[in-house]
């Protein structure tokens, strides 16, 4: 293990579209909202509601990989799509929500709209998020001027590699790291160490830890396969479970813009007294 208090991050991801496959990245710049481009995409019924692999296993199976100005989405037996990461021009934007939340998003266009639709054999359309439609974290954590994108809450989620080994050795199956879509993974501190994690620096940006991450039936799904099993959910209730939600990982929000880059010591700077 590390010396006290201080570790490494070993992982960093984006899910650009949200619910969709992620990007592995070795540095990404922060925006206000959390890591550039995460999860500032979002498919959506024809409703206005989110689409999400709690209901859609089957998005599990849409990757997503950058180009120089676009974002180059596949799935099987689907040509590639490319999808612009700044939007020419911003008009017309829609009522969505994420959670119950009122949120406005841009058509990224009928293209695109046709594509998912296809592909996910259910109406659907594609929406981007401006950068002047602010959406407010919500939690007693939350300083006046934190943003989140269309994530679920909350900027970020970090994860360690120990608390992912102890639950795999619980586990008949060992599951990948992929099935809880962190952000930031950690190496070197003790198994469940982040529980008592109060603020962090990664590098040279400093975070606030928030609530735990409560888990929901997309950690059941493969995300090779968009199969839906019961696992790791089913076992993480033995263990990790606390007024009927199950948790595995902290949310995290960033005090200030920066870089992050994997190598990164991540120093634990303030800790829940026990």
């Amino acid at each position: 293990m590390s010396a006290a208090g201080s570790f490494m991050l070993s992982g960093l991801y984006v899910y650009p579209i949200k619910s969709c496959a992620g990007v592995a990245l070795e540095s990404a710049a922060l925006s206000a909202t959390g890591l550039r481009h995460d999860r500032r995409w979002m498919l959506v019924d024809e409703a206005g509601e989110f689409l999400s692999q709690r209901a859609h296993p089957r998005m599990a199976l849409i990757s997503v990989r950058f180009a120089p100005e676009h974002l180059v989405v596949g799935a099987p037996g689907m040509p590639d799509l490319e999808v612009p990461l700044q939007p020419e021009q911003i008009e017309d934007l829609v009522d969505v929500r994420v959670w119950g939340a009122a949120v406005r998003g841009a058509p990224v266009g009928e293209e695109a709209d046709r594509w998912f639709s296809e592909f996910l054999r259910l109406p659907c359309r594609l929406v981007y998020k401006p950068d002047d439609q602010v959406r407010s974290v919500d939690s007693a954590y939350a300083a006046h001027e934190d943003q989140v994108s269309f994530a679920d809450a909350f900027p970020f989620l970090l994860i360690s590699e120990a608390s992912l080994d102890d639950l795999n050795g619980r586990l008949e199956e060992p599951v990948p790291l992929d099935r809880f879509r962190p952000n930031l993974v950690v190496r070197g501190c003790e198994p469940y160490g982040e529980d008592g994690w109060v603020r962090v620096r990664v590098g040279t940006v400093p975070f606030r830890v928030a609530e735990p991450c409560a888990r929901c039936a997309v950690t059941t799904v493969n995300q090779e396969t968009g199969v839906r099993g019961k696992e790791p959910l089913r076992t993480l209730a033995t263990y990790r479970k606390a007024g009927g939600e199950v948790f595995f990982g902290r949310n995290l929000i960033h005090a200030s813009l920066g870089t992050v880059r994997v190598g990164d010591p991540v120093e634990v700077t303030s800790r829940r007294s026990s």
